[in-house]
């Protein structure tokens, strides 16, 4: 039921998933059964290609997450984190309240033992015909050293498990490449990232080189990384507006990636783009399977027990 063009987006996109995934996986599909239903009706698809689990309330982007998911147990994303708590899903995704999504994720199943403070990510297309990932792209915009640590940590694992690059080169977003550059809390996390193990830090890495192939994991704060992302992003309508679209910046359509996994807790939750149209739901569906395929959440805990660093909690 979550996203601007939801139910009806939700429902195609699922139906396209279903023409890709394999015959031993199942989507289900949680909202309003008799609205599910007739969107199912409409498009001459049988109900029992699908599990539908009913969820009479709904949560709205505007409102507050935490409680909304306290204030609303019947809405199709509490209920969602129910099935995923009690394992009766392998994998939650929604283009819903990304907010809600993190306070449900964090509510139910958890972070991870020494995960300071999950986060998301986002992919950057690269000039060379690779993708980084720059994370934390909102989750925390007031980031300290030791959370900014474990996002190297999280993106590193991530981009080897999930996208499947060897050795993932880990790169501090800041204002120059010199050691001393940057506020304090850049000059910090270069100090704790500098010696680490745990990871193949390159150093620091700016803004104009983003898209350069010069890091395949950007750190940031949320702050920082939000306003990159929505750059990018307005960047990508005005380049769309004037028709200068080539092979290239089509790859910074949203459509092809779905959405982003939260990274750090104890289960795939997938977060998609609010304005999310069938494709993008169907990618967010692939996605889902991938990450839980990779086992994602399995390999944090154990880099995590190996961990060169000492965290607080």
């Amino acid at each position: 039921m979550g996203g601007d063009f939801a139910p009806g987006s939700n429902i195609s996109g699922a139906l396209l998933a279903l023409k890709e995934l394999p015959l031993t996986d199942r989507i289900v599909l949680i909202g309003d059964k008799d609205i599910i239903l007739a969107e199912l009706e409409k498009r001459n698809a049988n109900p029992s290609d699908f599990s539908i689990v009913h969820a009479h309330e709904v949560i709205g982007m505007g409102e507050h997450p935490v409680r909304a998911i306290t204030r609303k147990p019947d809405s199709s994303i509490s209920i969602g984190f129910k099935q995923l708590k009690l394992k009766k899903i392998d994998a939650f995704a929604s283009a819903g309240s990304s907010g809600a999504m993190l306070v449900g994720a964090i509510y139910s199943v958890n972070n991870i033992q020494g995960v300071i403070r999950p986060c998301t990510s986002a992919v950057l297309p690269q000039e060379s015909g690779g993708l980084s990932l720059l994370l934390d792209v909102g989750t925390n915009p007031d980031a300290k050293p030791d959370v900014m640590y474990q996002f190297g940590l999280l993106g590193s694992i991530t981009a080897k498990n999930v996208y499947n690059i060897q050795n993932p080169r880990v790169a501090l977003l800041n204002i120059g490449h010199e050691e001393e550059k940057g506020n304090l809390l850049t000059q910090a996390t270069y100090q704790l990232m500098k010696d680490s193990k745990d990871f193949n830090f390159v150093g620091n890495i700016e803004g104009r080189d983003l898209l350069r192939n010069k890091a395949d994991v950007i750190v940031c704060d949320g702050f920082t990384g939000n306003i990159v992302l929505k750059n990018m992003e307005g960047m990508f309508r005005i380049i769309m507006k004037r028709g200068l679209v080539d092979d290239y910046f089509a790859r910074f359509n949203y459509e092809k990636y779905g959405g982003t996994p939260i990274l750090g807790i104890n289960s795939t939750v997938i977060v998609g783009h609010g304005i999310s149209n069938d494709i993008a739901v169907k990618n967010m569906l692939m996605l889902a399977r991938d990450v839980h395929h990779a086992k994602l959440s399995q390999k944090v805990k154990h880099a995590l027990a190996n961990i060169a660093i000492i965290v607080r909690d």
